[in-house]
């Protein structure tokens, strides 16, 4: 098997608050450093009432000054609603609190509508279409500082901070390999282009200082239980939200129910055709992961499991790990 991460969005509960999130944001992170997860990564969203990760590199501290092996990261920083200079300085920050354990991933969409994204873009003439020449100059920020240049980041400069592109389309697989960068793509929300995506990024591949060869991380929806039905159960949560999320009416994540438990094997549920999901015990979702591995040849996972009951999302990550990864 491959190796095995964590993909939080600190999840708002229906109930709950953004302090508890916090709260439970860490609890697993300990938990998953003791289970053998590689890394934790938070992502960036904007404006959503289910997810409290907005102030990403904020938390990302958090995380880390209650963790001391699991790698730590963004996943991702949206480069669009950032100069590149504060998220040197920002991840310079982190790099410098926890050595040789932070990672910053970059995507260009803006992680909120479009009323928000202005909000966030309204000062800085942001362009999506910039991404390359943005993500080149975050780069730059993090080489060994040059005499005469007279802006660099503080901390930042000199540090070694591993980059990531993320993508769901064709265009961030372009960007990774032509800079050399390992990809993460989002096949938990997003694989319509999956198989697309990394056989273009394999293809094109540009050795570079930051990787001899493509690395290939992707993401899958993992909801594991003791039993199939208890799995299907809590996934409805997921799927509420999910839906939501679709029609436009962004939700804070909702009790499980009944109501919304569907057979992940039927082809007619539009909410499972969206998304790579894994969901039951651990015989039933072994297999499948597996399959996805051989078929995409991915270098590693990156789990979501979006549950609703702390106790119920801990206890999924624990048997995914006993699965999906590779210790």
């Amino acid at each position: 098997m491959v190796p095995l991460s964590v993909l939080d969005l600190a999840p708002i509960v229906e109930g709950g608050d953004a302090a508890q999130s916090f709260r439970n944001s860490l609890d697993l992170a300990q938990h998953a450093e003791r289970w053998g997860y590689r890394r934790y990564w938070l992502a960036e969203h904007h404006n959503m009432p289910g997810i409290a990760s907005a102030a990403t590199a904020v938390l990302i501290g958090h995380i880390g000054a209650g963790t001391s092996t699991i790698r730590i990261g963004a996943g991702g920083i949206m480069l669009p609603n950032h100069a590149p200079l504060q998220v040197a300085e920002q991840f310079g920050t982190l790099a410098s609190l926890f050595p040789g354990r932070v990672d910053l991933g970059l995507g260009r969409a803006p992680g909120t509508d479009h009323a928000a994204a202005f909000a966030l873009r309204r000062t800085l003439q942001a362009n999506p279409d910039e991404f390359p020449r943005d993500v080149m100059e975050v780069i730059d920020y993090f080489r060994e500082p040059q005499s005469g240049r007279q802006v660099r980041a503080v901390p930042g400069a000199g540090l070694r901070v591993p980059i990531w592109i993320l993508g769901s389309s064709l265009f961030g697989a372009q960007v990774a390999a032509a800079l050399g960068l390992p990809f993460s793509f989002a096949s938990h929300f997003a694989p319509q282009l999956l198989h697309q995506a990394i056989d273009i990024y394999r293809e094109r591949f540009t050795a570079s200082e930051h990787a001899s060869q493509p690395y290939v991380m992707l993401g899958a929806n993992i909801v594991a239980a003791d039993t199939d039905g208890e799995a299907r159960f809590l996934a409805s949560s997921g799927r509420q939200s999910f839906a939501s999320l679709r029609a436009g009416r962004p939700i804070a994540l909702p009790p499980p129910s009944k109501e919304w438990e569907r057979d992940p094997s039927d082809t007619t549920d539009a909410t499972n055709q969206a998304r790579v999901s894994f969901v039951g015990s651990p015989a039933t979702i072994k297999e499948p992961i597996e399959a996805f591995i051989r078929a995409t040849a991915a270098d590693e996972l990156i789990a979501v499991a979006h549950i609703y009951d702390h106790r119920a999302r801990l206890r999924s990550y624990e048997l995914a790990s006993t699965v999906a990864g590779s210790r």
